[in-house]
């Protein structure tokens, strides 16, 4: 998501909608040493247990299922649509998304034939979630300068957003070379694919998104999720103020987190490649140390990590729903490596007692 990371002064606003609540999972098919262990285990073994765990998500009736791009040898998924493509084949319902597409250091061309490939194996079922990229590695590696950051994606969002209104598109910009008159296939088959903007808390990225009149995702991470809240109001003034009706934007929510049985068994699967990963990247960005203090706190009802039994989680995603009036929650489920068949649990658990709780509850708070 978004370098920048900062909050608004603004009170929220209530938002109603006819959009059924969506509820889902991401990864970025982490790819690290276990953490009790010391075993990594192999790349293909990794891409099995994922695939598994996406075919599973379907079974159990989850809604989305979201994977990020980075470039780290930490992570596998330098190419989520290959990975979705994979996917498509071996799921009937779910929606496949990227979280996020680092558009800024991509190729708005083969992105758009990536997903509409997906698209017509999943038989409609693709989505694109673009962001800036709160990692970097891909700006050296595809020739981009982090001195064009905002300029880079402003530039190609623009035209993937064209590539998806027409079939023949003439092009002239600053950093991609330009073409006139040519046709971009394959053609998706929704018109027009679905195009998400991935924001971390900076305004300005959701100002863009409301002016465009896109759907976004606000990921918290860190922090009292209520202060993410005005982003919500930001956004929903600015649609409004473009022209957009903001009832029929979505609002998504990415977050931490992982579920077990009960809540101490949670918050132990869950801490070690928390703590792992987070501290990690604390050292390169600065960052205070992880200590399970700091998840028992964040696991708390107003913070931002969901770390529970799926009573805890049922209940903090309604508290936050009372704040964003979303109509989408992804949870990223564990932020490293987790033994696969807890992860399995986990998004049985998600599907088959959190969701659908959710969902009746979130109907009823509409039609009151």
């Amino acid at each position: 998501m978004d370098i920048e990371r900062r909050s608004v002064s603004m009170p929220h606003v209530s938002q109603q909608t006819d959009q059924p609540f969506e509820l889902g999972v991401f990864s970025f098919v982490e790819f690290d040493k276990d953490p009790v262990t010391g075993v990594r285990i192999s790349g293909a073994q990794r891409m099995a247990e994922l695939l598994e765990t996406i075919e599973l998500a379907d079974q159990v009736g989850l809604d989305v299922f979201g994977i990020g791009e980075h470039h780290r040898p930490e992570y596998l998924a330098s190419s989520p649509a290959t990975i979705l493509a994979a996917a498509a084949a071996r799921t009937k319902r779910i929606r496949l998304a990227s979280a996020v597409t680092v558009l800024s250091s991509d190729d708005p061309v083969r992105v758009f034939q990536q997903f509409a490939t997906v698209d017509l194996i999943s038989n409609g079922r693709a989505e694109i979630m673009a962001g800036r990229g709160s990692f970097i590695e891909s700006f050296p590696l595809f020739g981009y300068s982090l001195n064009d950051y905002d300029e880079l994606f402003k530039e190609k969002l623009d035209l993937l957003l064209r590539l998806r209104e027409s079939e023949r598109v003439s092009w002239q910009g600053h950093f991609r070379p330009s073409f006139t008159n040519l046709g971009i296939y394959p053609r998706p088959v929704q018109n027009p694919l679905p195009v998400w903007i991935g924001v971390g808390g900076t305004p300005e990225s959701v100002v863009r998104a409301a002016s465009l009149g896109l759907p976004m995702v606000i990921a918290i991470i860190g922090g009292l999720p209520e202060q993410f809240a005005p982003l919500a109001h930001l956004y929903r003034e600015t649609a409004r103020q473009a022209g957009h009706d903001p009832a029929k934007l979505a609002l998504g929510i990415n977050s931490h987190g992982f579920i077990a049985d009960d809540s101490q068994q949670a918050a132990d699967d869950y801490f070690p490649s928390y703590a792992q990963t987070m501290n990690r990247l604390g050292r390169e960005r600065g960052w205070g140390t992880i200590t399970r203090q700091h998840l028992e706190s964040a696991r708390g009802l107003r913070g931002s990590n969901f770390v529970g039994s799926p009573d805890q989680v049922i209940e903090k995603i309604l508290f936050q729903y009372e704040h964003f009036k979303h109509q989408r929650f992804t949870l990223q489920m564990g932020v490293g490596p987790i033994e696969h068949k807890k992860v399995m649990r986990a998004i049985e658990l998600f599907g088959t007692k959190v969701a659908p709780i959710v969902r009746a509850e979130i109907a009823k708070r509409r039609a009151s």
